[in-house]
């Protein structure tokens, strides 16, 4: 009977329980709260996230775009401001539906000026003990993973030789790609469900061309993008950058996500302008990290399914 919430009353006191968690554990250090809009002007060009379009009505000159995320609003006020800040939000990604996936989802997602990826890390640790109890931390650099559990360096290999990796140990059929997504299937396929058991595994300093909205310095022969993801009991649960502040930099990586697009034949994503003008006025360093709260509430339930934590998922919404 799709009219009853999928949650247990329960679990909907669990959730309440941890969203206060949350706001005393950001409290507690002075960072501040803020809300941010959902519908906006913008969406983002991200050739792998989807944004829902709101089509114009009288009231609106141009259609509007679901936030697949409070990123580009909150580094806004960065620039504002440069106050540390916190937010949980409702974020809404096109097409992802599934046992971990709700196209309308809940997200804690926060930005510490003067911090490196590496103090944020141990924030997010700090913050994950408190609410699932005392865990280990594991810590991996990217290359490091690929080249204890898998034997290959992730910088150097070869996409032929990746996708060799990838086809001893799985079957991706017919499926042909770059390197970039030869990585992606041996992460996600191969080293992901072996992360965080029983631990804390955050995983940094991804490739380049991985970068996203991070940073790229050098690190000894290679480039390496200042983000890291965390790994809870094999699932994905943040993702979290020493975020980039230039903004010709954020420009043209806005513009190859648009030509990759075209070339995956995906609609061309407008550009924020004005994230843009926040990071040419001037962004502070800093870094961010978003965190799914559902998924967090399914580790501190057990709960098997993102839907036994909503009280009215996709299907009931």
């Amino acid at each position: 009977m799709h009219w009853q919430p999928a949650a247990s009353l329960a679990i909907i006191r669990q959730r309440a329980e941890l969203l206060s968690r949350l706001r005393r554990f950001f409290s507690d250090r002075g960072v501040l709260e803020v809300e941010t809009p959902l519908l906006c002007s913008n969406g983002i060009t991200d050739p792998s996230i989807e944004p829902f379009t709101v089509p114009c009505g009288e009231a609106l000159t141009q259609p509007r775009f679901l936030q697949t995320s409070p990123e580009y609003a909150m580094k806004r006020l960065l620039a504002a401001h440069g106050e540390p800040i916190f937010q949980i939000a409702r974020a809404f990604r096109d097409g992802e539906a599934g046992s971990r996936h709700n196209p309308e989802f809940s997200l804690l997602e926060w930005y510490r000026p003067g911090f490196d990826h590496h103090q944020l890390m141990d924030e997010v640790g700090q913050l994950l003990n408190d609410c699932l109890g005392a865990r280990a931390v594991e810590t991996f650099s990217y290359r490091q993973l690929f080249l204890q559990r898998l034997q290959v360096d992730p910088f150097t290999a070869s996409s032929a030789e990746l996708e060799r990796i990838a086809r001893r140990h799985i079957d991706p059929g017919s499926m042909v790609g770059d390197r970039d997504m030869w990585l992606e299937l041996l992460m996600s396929h191969l080293l992901e469900p072996q992360l965080g058991d029983g631990t804390l595994s955050f995983v940094y300093d991804y490739p380049a061309s991985q970068a996203a909205l991070a940073r790229v310095v050098s690190a000894g022969d290679v480039s390496v993008g200042q983000r890291f993801e965390l790994y809870v009991d094999g699932v994905e649960l943040a993702n979290g950058y020493c975020e980039l502040t230039d903004a010709t930099q954020q420009r043209q990586r806005f513009e190859r996500d648009n030509a990759v697009r075209c070339e995956r034949g995906q609609l061309e994503r407008p550009i924020d302008g004005y994230l843009l003008a926040a990071m040419d006025h001037g962004l502070p360093s800093c870094s961010g990290v978003a965190l799914g709260i559902d998924r967090l509430l399914m580790l501190m339930t057990g709960a098997p399914c993102i839907q036994d934590v909503l009280a009215f998922d996709w299907q009931r919404s």
